[in-house]
Parts: C-alpha cells; structure tokens; sequence
C-alpha cells in the first residue's frame, strides 16, 4: 500500500515507520502475524491489548508480529481504483500472504468491521470457504467479545479466550510447525483444540433447545488462556509512537490486571479474574523505560480497578518525581468513589494533570446495592471534595440507565447525585463543571445479569428526555449520553448465537460500518435486514429463562454458571458480595488457592497476586516536593538544521512539531517552555514543507533550560529521531535574537524518463509566458497567483531534473502547486521534489557549497 500513501489525505497512518516499531528480516521468519484492528489508526493505536501481543510476539527469534488498521475512506477508494490489497504496516506485506490474521474483538459493533478488513485484504469470509483452498491465513479472534462472539464465529477459524500474551506465541509455532511438517488445516485446528484457550468454533454446533454440542470428543469445554504472574509476563517499555495523533496518545502502563468488586453488570470483572498486580519493582522500570523510551509527555496507569491496587501510593511515591521534573502528566481511568487517597492528591497537585473522572453507575444506595457497586453516596461526596480541595474543577460521573429493578426514583437521583458532587467545590471556584455521562445498561454474557433484559429504544429516549429537561437548570451542569440506538444493536449481538451470522454479512453488503462512530452509524439498514429475514431484533433483548441453554454455554472464563445464578439472586434482594480480594473466598470457582480447585489450567496455581495483603491507604506520604524549576530559563538559544527526506516527507506540520518535542524528551534535552496556563515549548519552525515535499534545508530555533555545546545537541538528538529525519547542523544564537527566515529557496524536481520531454516542455512554456497565475481553492474561497512574480530562475539539472528558486519574501506559493501547474500530467507519487538550498537576505546560503 505505501505506493499509495502520495494520493490519501492522511499518509502517515499508512507509513509503518514510526518510532518503537519492529520491523523484521522476512528471511529469518518462521510465522508472521498480521494484529488487525478493525478500526482507524488513531483507535487501534491506543489499544493497549494490541501493544502487548506485539511486544510479546517480536520478542521471539523467528515469530513477526505487524500491524493493520482500517483505511479511511479516500484510502479505500484509491485500493479499489488501483486493485490494491490491505496490507501490514511494517513490511508492507498483503495480509492474505500472512501466516494468521489476528483481529481485536473490542465490542460488537466492529463485526462487520472485520468482513470489511477481509474484503479489502481479498480475503474469503467464512472458515468454511477457505478449508477448501489452499494457502489462506489462519483467521483468528480475541479480545474481550470472544467469551461470546457467536455471531462472528462461522467467520473465525479459531478464537483466542483469556490472556493472548503466552496464548498467541503458542498459536504461531504451531502454524510455524504444521507447515514445516506438512500437517493440514484439519490437524492444526486439532492440536489447537489441546491447548488452553483455543476455541474452534467448527468443532461445536448450537442448538436452542439441547444447547451446545461438542463435534470433537474430549473438546466440550473451552478453557480460557491465563497468565498466572504479570511480572512474567511480556509489556512494551519501548512501545510505538504513532505520527498521526491517536485518541489516547500517551504512554500507557498496565498495573493489574482482573477484578473481584463484583459488579454485577461488568463482564471484564468476572472473564479476567483472578486479581493481578505487577510488582512496584516491575513497574518502576516499565514507567521509567517507558517514558525515556519513548518520549511521552503523559503516563496513564491502567487496570480494570486502578484505585483498588493495593500499592497504588507506593507507585505513585516512586514515579512522583519524574513525571515532576519532565512536565510528565499523569491520568487514572475512571475511578471509585474513595480509592483516591489524600497523599495520592497531593502528589497529583503539583504536576501536569487531567480530568477526574468517578463511576458511581447508580445514583441510588438501592441500586448501587443490586449492582453490588460497593459504595455509599458519603464515598462520592467525600471523594468529590477532596478533588476540588486540590485543584481540579471538572469532574466527570459515569452511569448507567436500565439496570435490572430501575425505578424513577434512580433515574432522578442521576441529577440530585450531581448537584450534590457540584455542591462539594469550595466557594468561588471558577470554571467549575460537573459532567453527568449515562450509557444504557446492556446485559452481557458470563455476568449474573446475562439473564436479563434490556430496555427498548422508547423507555432509553424516554428516561434520556427527563434527564435533559432536569439538567437544563444549571450551566454547571452537563448531560452526555451514549446513543440509544447503538445500545440497542449492541445489545442485539451482546448475547446471539450464530443465527445472526448471516445478518451480520449482510450489514456489510449494506455498508453498515464503523459503527461505533456516532457520525456513521444508522440504525434504519440493521432494521431493514431484521425484517428482511423475518425477525425481530427485539427478541434478542428479552429476559431469558435461567434453566434454558445459552449460545456460550461451552466458553469458560472460570467463573461459574452456579455462581453467577446466586449473585442474580442476592442482586434481586439488594445484598451485597464484598470483594474476596482482601476478604473470604466468594467461591466464584476461578481460583485454586487455599485448596480449591479452580477448572483452568496453568503452569502455576492460579490465585490473586498482589504488592499488598490489605489495600495500602494514607501509607505513603507524598515525597517532597522538588524545588519549583523555572521552565522558561534560557540558558542556550539554537537554529537547528534538518533534512526531511523518506517517510518523513509525510508528516504534517503538526505532526512534525509532536514528532520532535518526543524526540526531545527522548535524548534528555529540555526545552523552555511559554508561561501562562497551558506551557508550550519553545520550539519554532521555518516555513512550513508541503506535505511529501522532501528536503536537505529544513530549520527549527529552539530555547533549552540547559547550557549545551551545538555538536552534543546533534549527537543526542540524531539517534533519537525518527527516521527520514536528521540533524545537518546546529547553529547557536545569542541571546533572545530573533531568527531570521531565508528569502529563497531552491527546489529540484525530478520525474521519470516517460514525463522527462512533457516536463521540459512545460518548464519551457513557463519561461516564455509573460504571467503564469495558479488557481487553487483556499479556506477562504478560490485564490490565483502569479507564479512569475515568485520563481527567480529555472535550469536544468540533468536528465528528468529541473532546478528552480522561489523568491517568497513577499508571498507565497506552493511549491508542489507550481509543479503541478506547470506540468499538468504530473502524478503524485512518480516524481520527486525536494528543497535542495535556501538563501538569506544578507548573502548567506544553507547547506554551504
């Protein structure tokens, strides 16, 4: 695909190079992997499960892990006016030449996401259709849907369930093995089907009445995958940068992993259990590693329950004075109410932060208790106080509409909770917002709630209705809420089988895509296909009988069917399951510890693992604050040179800008930083470079905070560029002088020897026009400029090069417009162009000849 990158809006997502990546010698690889998110870039790329499987997987000689995401739109178009096949991001291999195809099964609504990745990869859909044939991919899913992706799984040659870091190097020896030895597909999928966690869908059938039957003797049961201990466990200190901006751009670091609260509603709390914690010891080096590795300039520590880590004031005592001393700021994912102590605040108030989030779920002491949320209204208000006490003045509540024995009284407790949270700030905070984001509840396999109902779309808009009305009475106050009617086709696929195998190909053929995006999703198509085949979604939303058999009844994440059955019953009377974590067993049958046997396999006894026997809070206080640098110093002052040549020619602007500030942080180089309230760095750019444009005279000034010689900024600097991009010279300035921009810069053009006569031509017409003006479409409507008043001189350069200067000392032209205009049957991608000198007013010419 990279041929292809010159004619797509956004190129550098189709790149591969960016920094971190891993990128093999295709001789030495046994198997290769295509890791494909069924999404774009910027989502795929802030998916930290896709991070792990990649690190886990390149670490071992001979296996190769890639990427691959959905293409935007105009990318798409190009593929099919070209015959262009999807293809991995680092070799740029097609991914029907790959071994296995592993796609991220993150939510429902990315199934007809993934029909769309295998159409544009050439793929056929069904494992049915490919047995047939030789030399398809394997075709493999995991991710969290895969406890129950029924509807996908005529689709799925295999499903990983469980933990993918061991599970997924396993899956690739024996591809590697079978194909060494001359084992067929038939074989394969049955050595598979021995390991733990490997669920092969053509091995079972389905049926509502007598429930799953296994077609494979001794394969009832699909076990999950587990890792026992994290610290074992493969995590990317170096992880990849993207160039294109992601939704969660920032170094993320898993603490645990696994949750025993016992929410009622939560299918990640029962398929991940039991607990995990990486040691304090492992994750010092992964925070530190990771943030000199990569050049972040913000740390977010992840898990399911990130307040419950039993160490977390441990861990955020030891990472404190980093993220102090390098402007690093640090983010939590929505939190319980309560698991945010006094000195964790405290640390947090001096540093780079962002907003707080808390999940009550039910705005309700009854419901929270059906739930089994395990907090009272005092833990929220109390917990909203101390955040505005310390400085944060946006506070956002996460809840859910729908929950099993909902009343009205709950629905308007959502709006009294949050003017009781708002109530807490002190007087006379100013820009104080309190945010209200309700989702409609979904029922979801392997949960005690997996028999129940869900709301229709009329109750959700209904109950959505009265919350705006309530909301509406105070500015501080803000209503936000996930779209009922993608809750409703969620919750159609959150618990079928595969009788909706056919609808979801359908969904494809009707264009039905992305559909977790607000601004593509539609409802009518999915209606029109129900009815079309004679069904009525809302069946699938109906309570189900518990005694009745289940589509996933043959999956097992440890917890069991009896379990879950007795937790439906304590919700049904309001009582509450505490969290074994620090208590009594609950007996949800996933551990062996203490005696217990638990119907999961491992190399070791599956039990919680934590920093902590009982849950660390106020233990630690905050370290001492370092003295208050002063981020604007100037102690050096430079005009850096660059040369923008290969993939880099693809980075925008902005992405340049990002680009540079982490490579920065990378080689340990400080920048002063703007005062004021959001602190920028002083970093300033030339004119900026069309988009793939290459160039040998491209410049940046810079302020540091440190003294520093010109060649130790290059040797420090250099290495920890991306490559395309490099440091050609370092010229230091005195003082604060302002840095003077060249008024001339020269350009070669160089084309193929098939356009050689037609661009010379064109350069000869130019020339002998009295005026040359260029039209182009501008932000502000049509624009025209006569390129004669801007070119100062056009030679030859050799054979299919032309050499031309641009005075733009008073305006300014694009370069590639000009070409472009001046020879009309350039295309972009078969020539080059690239800034070759620039000229300053008083004479002087950089790169000296």
């Amino acid at each position: 695909m990279r041929e292809l990158v010159s004619r797509i809006q956004k190129p550098t997502q189709y790149l591969g190079g960016e920094w971190g990546r891993t990128a093999k010698d295709s001789s030495t690889v046994r198997a290769r992997l295509a890791l494909a998110f069924p999404d774009f870039y910027e989502v795929g790329m802030s998916y930290v499960g896709g991070r792990i499987l990649y690190e886990a997987v390149n670490r071992v000689e001979g296996l190769a892990a890639e990427r691959v995401f959905a293409p935007a739109d105009d990318a798409v178009t190009v593929m099919r006016e070209t015959g262009t096949r999807l293809a991995t991001l680092e070799s740029d291999t097609p991914l029907a030449a790959c071994d296995v195809v592993a796609f991220h099964l993150t939510h429902e609504l990315c199934y007809t996401s993934v029909l769309h990745l295998l159409d544009l990869a050439g793929i056929p859909f069904r494992s049915a259709q490919r047995a047939g044939q030789g030399g398809w991919p394997l075709v493999v899913a995991g991710g969290g849907c895969a406890f129950n992706a029924e509807p996908m799984a005529p689709f799925f040659d295999v499903m990983v369930l469980g933990d993918g870091e061991k599970a997924i190097v396993d899956l690739l020896e024996a591809v590697a093995d079978a194909r060494e030895s001359g084992a067929d597909r038939r074989q394969l999928l049955e050595t598979l089907a021995a390991m733990p966690g490997f669920y092969v869908p053509e091995f079972f059938e389905f049926d509502p009445e007598t429930g799953v039957r296994s077609l494979l003797p001794g394969y009832e049961r699909v076990d999950k995958a587990i890792v026992a201990d994290l610290d074992t466990a493969p995590f990317p200190a170096c992880q990849v940068v993207p160039f294109a901006q992601a939704v969660h751009d920032r170094l993320s670091v898993e603490i645990a992993r696994g949750c025993t609260r016992g929410c009622r509603f939560c299918h990640a709390g029962m398929v991940y259990r039991p607990v995990r914690e990486r040691s304090l010891s492992t994750l010092e080096g992964l925070v530190g590693e990771g943030l000199c590795r990569t050049g972040y300039e913000e740390l977010s520590f992840l898990s399911l329950s990130t307040g419950d880590f039993s160490a977390l004031e441990s861990l955020f005592a030891q990472s404190i004075d980093r993220c102090r001393r390098e402007q690093v700021a640090v983010s939590l994912p929505s939190l319980r109410a309560g698991t945010l102590s006094g000195s964790i605040l405290d640390m947090m108030a001096g540093i780079r932060r962002t907003g707080a989030t808390m999940a009550p779920e039910a705005a309700t002491q009854r419901l929270r208790d059906v739930i089994n949320k395990g907090i009272t209204e005092d833990d929220i208000l109390s917990h909203a106080a101390r955040l505005f006490e310390h400085g944060w003045q946006q506070v956002k509540l996460y809840f859910m509409i729908g929950l099993p024995t909902e009343t009205e009284e709950d629905v308007q407790g959502i709006f009294e909770l949050a003017k009781k949270v708002l109530a807490q700030a002190p007087k006379g905070t100013k820009r104080l917002q309190v945010t209200a984001a309700i989702s409609p509840f979904v029922p979801k396999p392997h949960t005690p709630f997996q028999w129940h109902g869900q709301i229709n779309l009329e109750q959700i808009r209904c109950r959505v209705g009265y919350l705006r009305d309530l909301f509406s009475s105070d500015r501080r106050l803000t209503l936000r809420w996930h779209e009922p009617e993608m809750s409703f086709l969620e919750g159609v696929f959150s618990r079928a089988g595969r009788e909706l195998a056919p609808l979801v190909e359908a969904g494809w053929q009707k264009g039905a895509l992305f559909c977790s995006w607000v601004d593509r999703f539609s409802l009518a198509p999915w209606l029109e296909i129900f009815a079309e085949a004679g069904l009525d979604p809302a069946d699938w939303l109906a309570e189900r009988p518990v005694d009745k058999p289940l589509p996933w009844d043959h999956l097992s994440c440890g917890v069991s069917p009896a379990y879950l059955r007795l937790e439906r019953k304590r919700a049904l009377s309001g009582t509450v399951t505490a969290d074994c974590r620090f208590g009594d067993c609950t007996g949800c049958g996933v551990c062996n510890d203490a005696g217990r046997k638990s119907p999961l396999t491992a190399e070791t006894a599956i039990k919680p693992r934590l920093n902590r026997p009982a849950l660390e809070r106020e233990a630690v206080a905050a370290p001492p604050a370092p003295p208050r640098e002063d981020l604007t110093r100037k102690a050096a002052h430079f005009r850096v040179w660059y040369a923008k040549e290969g993939s880099a020619i693809y980075l925008s602007q902005l992405e340049l800008g990002r680009v540079i500030e982490r490579s920065l942080r990378r080689a340990g180089l400080k920048p002063s930083f703007s005062a004021g309230y959001h602190p920028l760095p002083q970093i300033s750019f030339g004119r900026a470079l069309p988009v793939g444009v290459s160039s040998r005279a491209e410049w940046m000034g810079i302020f540091l905070r440190e003294p520093i010689a010109p060649e130790e900024f290059a040797a420090r600097l250099n290495p920890n560029l991306p490559e395309g991009l490099t440091v050609v010279g370092v010229e230091e300035l005195t003082g604060g002088r302002k840095v003077a921009h060249p008024v001339v810069e020269t350009f070669e053009l160089t084309v193929s020897d098939d356009q050689a006569e037609a661009c010379r031509q064109g350069f000869a017409a130019f020339e002998a026009a009295a005026a040359f003006p260029v039209t182009w479409e501008s932000k502000k409507g049509p624009r025209t400029l006569d390129a004669k008043t801007v070119v100062r001189g056009v030679q030859p350069a050799g054979p299919g090069c032309v050499r031309f200067s641009c005075d733009f000392s008073e305006t300014y032209l694009s370069p590639l417009r000009l070409v472009e205009a001046v020879c009309p049957g350039l295309v972009r991608g078969r020539y080059d162009l690239q800034k070759t000198t620039v000229s300053f007013a008083d004479g002087g010419v950089f790169p000296l000849s």
